[in-house]
């Protein structure tokens, strides 16, 4: 197989969807799929699904198993990526201990040729290859959802950690923790605690609730009554702050204040070329990125802060799949 030839598989597995494409090795992204997740069904039914998206993906680019040099999967949830395994996931319950790596080499016959990583940090990853990281040699993204989850690149390469939660933005302390807001992993003062699309709107409705003035945020806010918030409702309370209502604009700057925080503790650590966000968020438009980048600018470590690049992810939903398979490209090439 020539080197102007290869080719590798990415899938990244969701809570409710998988999706997976083959990727070249310039990036180029064939025709994807996707298929529920259906975690319910249990773990070996899930890994079938994972084995039978790959195939699919593989299909749908025109070629065999037999063009694919390696595969790269991505899932969410706690995990030892150097075993390969996920051990609890709390969006695909009731799997635990999921021998991943093993099971997609057994699948295929490719020992040795199946990268396993961190949903986030895959995604992390498709943005330095081949979207808005492109060009750099490091980066931290922010992906903006139902919770902050994230990853970083420093020298082209994913800081894991030791124990495989390296680049987990989303709980960046930036409260103290005797007094911060509850986050979902148990602890307080976490920055996703503050500026998930959760965060944001049980913060509107705090804020909603000792507002006396005219807002529409409270027809916007019944809406969501009795139903999860999603990165589409805050879009909304975003789109309702361009329009000039007080209120919404003050939670547009205080969410942007929130992000600076993180981004500057980013800073502060990894001094980044970049500080990369995606995620249903950034739907939002410019004005909300140059309020970040303006708070940033204002609280950040002098140097750093004057000379990082503050960006939208252009990958949207492909860069979890683009990242696993460049993860799996990293298996072949180095």
């Amino acid at each position: 197989m020539s080197e102007q030839t290869l080719h590798y598989v990415g899938l990244d597995v969701g809570g409710q969807t998988m999706k997976a494409a083959v990727v070249d090795d310039d990036g180029k992204t064939f025709p994807s799929v996707c298929r529920e997740t259906n975690a319910a069904a249990g773990q070996v039914e899930g890994l079938k699904t994972m084995a039978a998206t790959i195939r699919e993906a593989v299909a749908a680019a025109g070629l065999t198993m037999t063009d694919i040099a390696a595969i790269g999967v991505a899932t969410p949830g706690l995990m030892d990526l150097k075993a390969g395994i996920i051990t609890e996931p709390p969006n695909l319950k009731p799997w635990k201990n999921v021998p991943v790596r093993a099971s997609i080499e057994a699948a295929f016959g490719m020992p040795g040729k199946v990268a396993f990583q961190n949903d986030a940090n895959a995604a992390a990853y498709g943005e330095f290859w081949v979207g808005a990281g492109k060009g750099f040699s490091s980066l931290c993204l922010f992906t903006l959802g139902t919770g902050i989850g994230g990853g970083i690149i420093a020298g082209g390469k994913i800081l894991e950690g030791e124990h495989s939660h390296g680049g987990e933005v989303g709980h960046l302390r930036i409260e103290l923790p005797d007094r911060g807001r509850l986050c979902g992993c148990g602890r307080r003062g976490c920055l996703e605690a503050y500026a998930s699309a959760v965060a944001v709107a049980e913060r509107t409705k705090e804020e909603l609730a000792v507002y006396r003035g005219p807002s529409k945020l409270r027809e916007l806010l019944r809406d969501t009554d009795g139903r999860d918030i999603t990165e589409a409702d805050c879009v909304k309370i975003f789109d309702v702050a361009k329009t000039g209502d007080e209120l919404a604009r003050k939670i547009v700057d205080d969410t942007a204040y929130y992000l600076a925080l993180g981004a500057c503790a980013m800073l502060a650590t990894v001094d980044p070329q970049a500080i990369v966000f995606g995620g249903g968020m950034t739907k939002t438009g410019d004005a909300f990125l140059q309020k970040i980048t303006e708070y940033v600018r204002r609280f950040g470590l002098t140097l750093p802060a004057e000379r990082v690049r503050i960006l939208y992810a252009s990958k949207g939903t492909d860069a979890g799949f683009i990242g696993a398979a460049g993860c799996a490209r990293m298996l072949v090439r180095g």
